[in-house]
Formats: C-alpha cells, structure tokens, sequence
C-alpha cells in the first residue's frame, strides 16, 4: 500500500469509527475495556448509512486539495451526512475551534459522544461551523447548482465538488442542474455522486443502471462519466481517479465521479436475523437496543473495533503519528470570499423613465464594478430588460430553483447578483430561500452579500395562470430579521432600493416592481423612505390631523390612491394622510423586526387616532401577519385575491377592491367604524 493508500485508509477508518461512536456511545469512547450497557446510549439517533462513503470521499479530497495548486472545495448535499462531517471536524480541530469543550482529546471525545445529536447547539446534520458545510443540506437537491454557482467566483485554482446522494440524483433541481451546466461553460465543478444504491426507505433509480448505462446517461447531459467502486477498487485506485478527473474538470471538461459502494458498509451484515448491509435499514443505526441487549452489545463492540481505533489513538486519545501524519498532509478549504465587489454607499437614482431604465441602469453599473450577476428564468425579455440579457454576467436557463441556489453559490463564494422572476413563479424558490435563512442563523455561518430578488409581472396585470403572491406572503410570515420586502412607488424608487440592496450583506432583499408604466411620484422624500422604510407624501395629504390615514404599499396602490382621494375627500369630507411604505417590515413589531416602528413613531406618521386603509400590491394576509393586534385604530386591508377564474384586468382589480371605487367603499367601512370607537 502506498504512503497516500495508507494516509487515506488511516482517515476513512478514524472518521469512521468516531461517526459510529458519536451515535452510540456515551462512555469507554476508545474501547479501552469491552462494551458495557452503561456506556451505550439507550436511544441511540443519527443516520449511519451514508457514513463510509462520505467519510472516503472526503478523506480523499482533503489529502489531494492543495496539491498542484488546487484547492478541492468539498460540499455535503445531504444534510444526514452530517454525523461524518462532525467526526472529520473533531479530528482535524475545526470542531474545537466551534466548540472548545470538544478537545481531540479523550475527554473530547467523551463529550462529542454524550452530546450528540445536539452537539452544543450545532446539531447533527451538516453544519456551516465546519468545512463541506458551505450549502446546508436540509433542501435537498440543491448542492450541484449551489456548487455551480459558487465555482463561478472560484478563479482558476479552485475546484467545487459536491457530494451528492444517489437519491438526490432524483430530484427535479439536481436533474435540471446536469443540463444547466451548458449556460456555464468553463465552471470547475466536480460532482461525486455517492451511489450507495438507497434513498431513506427503498432502492435509488440509479442504482438499476449499470456501468454502460450510467456512462451514457451522463453522456446524454453533457458529463464525462468515472466510475470507481469502493472499498473493492482500493484507496489507491479511487485517488489515480478523483486526481485525473480534477485534471479534465480545470481543463474544461465537465466531469462526474460515480463512487460506487454497498449502503452501510463495514457495518452490521445483519441484526436479528435480518439483513442491514445493502438495505434500506442500514440508513439509520440498526443496533437500536445495544444498551439493553447483549447480542446487540457485542455486535456493536464488534464493529467499533474493526476499525482497529488502538491503532489510530493513543491512550489519552490523541492521534497517533501515523494519523496525525495523515491529517497533516490534508487541507479544508471553504468558500470564504476571496473577492468583493465594491461596496459604495447607496445613491440616490436620478428619476429615469421607466421600469426598464431603472433596473438596467443599476445592474450595468454593478455588473461593471466586477463580481456581479444576474440569474434569470427565460423571462428578461418578457420583462422588458432584453438589455440585460446576453452579457457573459447574466445567466438564464428556465428553472427557478436551479437559478436560485446558483445565485446563493454565487453569494457564498462572496459574488453579489440578483435574481429576476415572475412574481407567480416566485413561490417555487420558497424551499431553497428558508433554507438559506436557517443557514445564516446557525452557528458558524460566514457573512455572506445578501440574496437579492426581483419579481415582476405580478399578478395585477397578467394572466389567471400568473397571479401568485404566495412568497412574501410565506417570508413574512416567517419573522426573520435579515428579510426585506420592498415595494417602491415608481422606477426612481426602484433604482435606489436596488442600489441599496447590491451593496448590503447579509439580508434576504424581495423586490416587487411592476414593468408597466405608471404615474410618478416626486422625489422629495425617497432619501427618507430608503433611510427608515416608510414616508409621509405631502403631494397627497392634508395639512391637518389625519381622520384617515391611506397606507400605499408599492407602485399600483401609488396609482389607485391618487386616483382614489378626490372622491374620498370630496364625498367623505375628511382630512386625508397618504403614507408610503417602502419596506413592508417596518408595519412589523419592531421586538422582532430591525425596521419596525415603535408605538410613538407610528402614531407621528398614520395619526394617534386616524382609520389606516393599507392598500398592497400582495396578500392582505401578509400584512395582517406584521400589523397582528397591536393598532387598536380601525384598519382594513385591500390586497390580491383570488378570483373563481380568468377575469379581466379590470375585473380583478374590483374584485379585490383596488380600484378608486373600493377604496371609497373602504374608506367609507373605516369611518363608520371609527365613529362607532368614538362612541364607545
């Protein structure tokens, strides 16, 4: 066996065996005595099954990254796979910098065993806190278009390489994002795919293909295919693979590794007289009552031991040298920005003249600074930006869920960009983005620049089919403090926010702009609406205490508003207060919400005791969702509903009362409403 063999055997065995501990162990951690019911968890949890060929496939790519220059940048599509990536993280150190209690020691490792699956808060699947944790598993399917998008900013001494499960091969994101590599040529991108023949519960699709067949499935989707089965092939012959297929990935040829192997392997064969290796039961631990069972005692101690841990640790538990040789020779690299954009202080637009000046405007002057890109289903020129599409910075393939994890991959390798969509469309991002908002709360995640979405096409001036504003909906609802949603009035509006929004970190920006064109608005208050979120528009209001307060959230209710006050005041006969809300997050509970206003703020802009008429572009349930119970005032709420079945533009509009007919109605149900509080 050669010395890289060796290194690489030593790393999968310790790996290993520390996943397996982790998950069933609680004392007696290096077997120094035979097993005891004492030192075994009484209910033991974590996912074994994808252990052995997660714990190779990383072992392998540490000891080649960095050789030849190369960083070998590891992702875990499977966020199961977390227990081998906790195991890599003690023994490498990564985990004690996260956590010091968990020294690489043997009382660190008693304390990862008792403490898992919690593991002090970072939990038991894939974590951001250690390397191959950039893209948190949790939306599965997501890893190979993350990794694309990621290997965008990577330069040319870096290679990404998700490892993917065979079952994630199955969903409608990873299946698209084969084909999505076409839009990205020159991508250094190297999947593993770990064909351990299972998904949770029943045999993976790909499984059934044999070597001919995967060969030309992949060749199908433009993907030179190596296929290495392990352990059968050997450490060796699986490096002279990854390292030839790292050479045809940095020479432009896009390439895939299936690693081949039996689910669960070097585990239990069988437990009770049924079979666990190569099964369905292999995926989570099949001793479940080692504690309380002899058999099942001895078959555990069995199994630890055949990863010989005497030979890997010394008596207090440190690595012997032979290990700690093996981890000397790895590197770990993770996608931590290696460049920024420039960052400018936001400008104020000048007024351009539509929808299509602003947004064009704003992205060309980023997309020149460097390090910006625009993601986009095939929809630009529908969206009337056909300027912006056709640029080397601007990709477009027509698959909303590939697009977004592609522009977080971007984000994590430090790149800013934007994502342009049909607002009904929107929804289908909904997974991927919570997804990314529980990364950037967990412990360990890197500042990223933040995700950046632009729906247009809303529902109001599109067909039946088009008509969804579920997403801002389902975001809010959320509570998240890194979430923006913001409605500007007109395109003036429109090129600051998203000025703005290139230039911030960390924040989940939903911009919601229409391409159609509208009246605008003057300018003498977008600083303060871009500064606070939120405005008085002294064009449209009284100079006198409001009796009712107009709530415009984005461009159309901007429109029906104005249209909508001569009737109101002139009908009605009160005193009218028309406010815009810039960012709907400022109508939240400001407890929660970084923007929102407090009860003394509030009550200066809608008036202490005015009716407030909130007129939005989305759900009335979003806003109900930020407003809850805390304005004892009458409000009402006018926003999209949903109509039985295709209506006119017009039609729709009534339906839902945005229109200056609704508004009057409203406002009339608001004063009589107040009227009867003041009774009271």
């Amino acid at each position: 066996m050669t010395s890289h063999a060796q290194n690489a055997d030593l790393l999968w065995r310790a790996q290993t065996y520390v996943a397996a501990a982790q998950i069933h162990l609680q004392d007696n951690v290096l077997l120094r005595r035979p097993l005891g019911s004492g030192d075994v968890k009484a209910r033991p949890a974590g996912h074994w099954g994808t252990v052995p060929g997660t714990a190779w496939a990383l072992s392998h790519i540490a000891l080649l990254s960095g050789t030849g220059g190369t960083e070998l940048v590891p992702l875990l599509g499977a966020g199961h796979a977390g227990v081998a990536q906790i195991a890599a993280g003690w023994l490498t150190g990564h985990l004690a910098t996260a956590r010091p209690q968990f020294t690489r020691d043997e009382q660190g490792l008693v304390n990862l065993c008792r403490s898992f699956p919690e593991v002090a808060g970072l939990g038991s699947e894939v974590t951001p806190a250690l390397p191959a944790g950039d893209f948190l598993g949790g939306r599965l399917g997501g890893c190979l278009p993350f990794a694309q998008g990621a290997a965008l900013a990577a330069g040319p001494d870096r290679v990404v390489m998700p490892v993917l499960g065979d079952g994630e091969c199955e969903t409608p994101t990873t299946a698209a994002a084969w084909l999505t590599a076409h839009a990205l040529p020159g991508t250094p991108v190297l999947p593993v795919v770990h064909l351990n023949g299972f998904r949770m519960g029943a045999p993976s699709l790909l499984v059934g293909l044999d070597e001919r067949a995967l060969t030309a499935y992949a060749a199908g989707l433009g993907w030179h295919a190596r296929i290495v089965t392990v352990p059968d092939d050997g450490h060796e012959a699986f490096h002279t693979e990854l390292a030839q297929a790292v050479a045809h990935t940095l020479a432009g040829r896009r390439t895939v590794l299936f690693m081949r192997c039996v689910k669960g392997w070097s585990g239990p064969a069988a437990v009770n007289g049924q079979q666990v290796l190569g099964t369905a039961r292999a995926h989570k631990t099949p001793l479940t009552r080692a504690a309380s069972d002899s058999a099942q005692t001895h078959a555990l101690e069995a199994w630890l031991s055949s990863y010989r841990p005497e030979e890997l640790f010394t008596e207090a538990g440190h690595p012997r040298p032979g290990l700690a040789s093996a981890l000397a020779g790895t590197a770990w690299p993770r996608l931590e920005a290696r460049r920024h954009a420039p960052a400018t202080r936001p400008t104020v637009w000048q007024q351009p003249g539509s929808f299509a000046d602003a947004v064009a405007t704003v992205v060309r002057a980023h997309a020149r600074a460097g390090d910006f890109r625009v993601f986009s289903p095939d929809e630009l020129a529908s969206n009337r930006l056909s300027e912006l599409a056709g640029p080397a910075w601007t990709t477009e393939v027509l698959a909303e869920e590939v697009l977004g994890e592609q522009l977080a991959g971007f984000n994590a390798a430090g790149g800013r960009g934007v994502l342009i969509s049909y607002e009904a469309f929107a929804p289908l991002l909904a997974t991927g983005i919570v997804s990314l908002l529980k990364q950037q709360r967990m412990p360990g995640a890197a500042p990223r620049p933040s995700f950046n979405l632009l729906l247009t096409s809303y529902g109001w001036h599109n067909t039946y089919t088009h008509g969804d504003p579920s997403l801002t909906t389902t975001l809010l609802a959320l509570e998240d403090p890194a979430i923006r949603v913001l409605t500007p009035a007109d395109p003036a509006r429109l090129a600051a926010v998203l000025d703005d929004a290139f230039t911030s970190t960390g924040q989940l920006n939903v911009i919601v702009a229409g391409k159609h064109p509208l009246p605008a608005v003057p300018a003498d208050t977008l600083r303060q609406e871009l500064d606070r979120g939120v405005a008085v528009w002294p064009h449209l209001s009284d100079i006198q205490p409001p009796v009712l307060t107009v709530v415009v959230c984005g461009d159309l209710p901007a429109a029906v508003t104005a249209e909508a006050l001569p009737r109101i005041r002139t009908e009605l006969g009160v005193a009218v207060r028309v406010v815009s809300v810039l960012d709907l997050t400022v109508l939240g509970d400001p407890a929660g919400w970084p923007a929102g206003l407090p009860a003394g703020e509030a009550d200066a802009l809608f008036g202490e005791d005015a009716a407030l008429l909130v007129v939005t572009l989305g759900h009335p349930a979003a806003i109900w969702s930020l407003l809850k119970a805390r304005h004892p005032r009458p409000v009402e709420v006018i926003g999209w509903r949903e109509t039985e079945g295709p209506r006119t533009q017009q039609d729709i509009a009534a339906a839902a009362g945005m229109t200056a007919e609704g508004l009057l109605a409203a406002a009339g149900r608001l004063l009589k409403a107040r009227s009867r509080c003041d009774t009271w």
